[in-house]
């Protein structure tokens, strides 16, 4: 007896994905030591390039208005700030997707490192609107921190989606 493919949309592989991105979201919320928190990329914003880079059929501008919520309310930030810097993050990540999938991890990390500086500053700008801020130095860490990151994540993300189904 023939097995039948399995169809093109099934949802094993949301599982993952939602799956990565609590784990992310730990990471994010995590009791670090001060150094290490202001070195501290944003994990949740990294897993979603990935995924919408890697599976942008499933991940979408609608997920990451979502975690950006979550996100929100776990850190305890204005609603709605993370949400915007992901869902613009993202909608980026949507239109270049075929352009940057053929990208060695290098130029990939160039991409990051500006949809993370994007994302920062919009955060900048929302907190500004609120009362004015200063901006110091070590605002931009988690920038460069994450751009750094952008290879093991990749390489992590990538092993997770390509693993056999347990049976």
């Amino acid at each position: 007896m023939k097995s039948r493919p399995l169809p093109i949309n099934d949802y094993f592989g949301f599982g993952r994905i939602i799956l990565t991105i609590v784990l992310a979201m730990a990471l994010r919320i995590a009791p670090w030591p001060t150094f290490i928190h202001t070195l501290n990329p944003d994990w949740v914003l990294l897993v979603l390039i990935y995924w919408s880079l890697a599976v942008p059929e499933r991940v979408g501008i609608f997920h990451a208005w979502t975690f950006g919520l979550l996100t929100d309310v776990l850190t305890g930030r204005l609603i709605g700030q993370y949400a915007l810097a992901y869902s613009l993050v993202i909608y980026i990540c949507l239109i270049l997707h075929k352009r940057l999938r053929q990208f060695p991890i290098i130029q990939q990390g160039l991409f990051i490192f500006f949809c993370l500086l994007l994302s920062q500053l919009l955060l900048f700008l929302i907190k500004n609107l609120q009362h004015p801020a200063q901006l110091k130095a070590v605002f931009w860490l988690p920038v460069f921190t994450g751009t750094l990151c952008w290879p093991l994540v990749f390489t992590v993300l990538r092993f997770v989606r390509l693993a056999p189904r347990i049976k």
